[in-house]
């Protein structure tokens, strides 16, 4: 039976791995996400996995990629700066068609910046975090809960459809604690993958794991059949929730710790008479295109809330063609809008004033 525990968000997150079946990691400590390396220190070599804090983020994302090539789920963690150095592995994982666990818990920057929470790494991981024509699958929790539930499914949904998969946390979201129910032990990876650098025995033909291709024509025919892949992604894998958005005359956009912020300040519009509502993207990529389209033919504007300078508004307004007006309340450097703050940019579309 399921366990109701108090936990911080990073241990969550953590603990959750280990029960999707994880039993590999590979990380190097940064603010605000130590404590999920901490937390795999102490309880790896108990389950006998493997924990080794790299020399560096650079060489944390390749001993993902060698464990991935085996056929072996495995992760990393890191926050913002550290992400950056593993881009380059990152999009060596995409070129090869390997499964991995990216968890980022974001703090300020640019550069070093500060280390308290912001969302400011969307941008880098929505487009394909390095180089190269690539998606890796983004899930953005806003409670403790989520932070264990989304990595289970991360992890798994990396293997399904042999990807990156990375869940994109702001520094708030790792810190945190909350009650949270463990999801059940659950290990789906299993021994035979055909794909797999495993030892062939002289059974079966070698695989060769790589993202080397130097035919052009050989590379492009991968990449439009990557392509085909997140097509199928798109259809079937985006997640998002609604809240109050029946009646709702205008619709906020949010996720993390600022949809959270925001829930308070609808209530208190609500008792004010006003209608709005929130669409919460759970998956940056796939984003929720179609949910936000539809919500457009409803609503008469909409209200992002952010803590950068507005980089999921531009993916909303690509959503909804730019059908319908879509401000944006944000706070960057660490700041967290107040939902007094979203309240008043919730009153002054409600009287008619709007800033693109």
């Amino acid at each position: 039976m399921s366990e109701t525990v108090l936990m911080k968000g990073n241990e969550a997150l953590a603990e959750a791995a280990i029960l999707a079946g994880c039993r590999h990691y590979f990380g190097y400590p940064i603010t605000p996400q130590t404590e999920v390396a901490a937390y795999m220190a102490k309880k790896m070599p108990k389950i006998g996995g493997t924990f080794l804090q790299a020399e560096s983020e650079i060489a944390a994302i390749n001993m993902v990629y060698g464990v991935a090539s085996t056929g072996h789920p495995a992760m990393t963690s890191s926050s913002s700066p550290g992400i950056s150095l593993k881009t380059e592995g990152i999009s060596y994982l995409a070129g090869a068609d390997l499964p991995a666990l990216i968890i980022n818990v974001q703090r300020g920057g640019p550069g070093l910046g500060g280390i308290q929470p912001s969302q400011s790494d969307y941008f880098l991981v929505t487009r394909g975090p390095g180089h190269g024509d690539f998606h890796v699958l983004v899930f953005a929790p806003s409670s403790v809960q989520e932070m264990a539930d989304l990595t289970g499914r991360a992890l798994h949904l990396a293997w399904k459809y042999r990807m990156p998969a990375m869940l994109l946390a702001d520094g708030t979201m790792g810190q945190m604690m909350e009650p949270v129910t463990l999801p059940e032990p659950c290990n789906a990876f299993g021994d035979d993958n055909p794909w797999a650098a495993t030892g062939t025995e002289m059974k079966r033909p070698h695989n060769v794991i790589t993202s080397l291709d130097l035919s052009p024509e050989t590379l492009e025919k991968q990449n439009f059949a990557r392509y085909e892949r997140y097509k199928t992604i798109e259809e079937n894998e985006a997640l998002w929730e609604e809240y109050m958005m029946d009646d709702a005359d205008i619709c906020i956009v949010a996720c993390g710790i600022t949809a959270r912020v925001s829930r308070n300040a609808i209530v208190e519009a609500r008792k004010q008479g006003i209608k709005v509502g929130m669409l919460r993207p759970i998956t940056l990529w796939p984003f929720p295109k179609k949910a936000l389209a539809a919500a457009a033919d409803k609503v008469g504007a909409f209200l992002c809330v952010e803590m950068n300078m507005g980089q999921m508004k531009d993916d909303v307004e690509l959503a909804i063609r730019c059908k319908k007006p879509v401000a944006l309340c944000n706070r960057v450097g660490g700041m967290i809008p107040t939902p007094d703050e979203v309240l008043q940019h919730i009153k002054k579309i409600a009287e008619g004033g709007i800033e693109a």
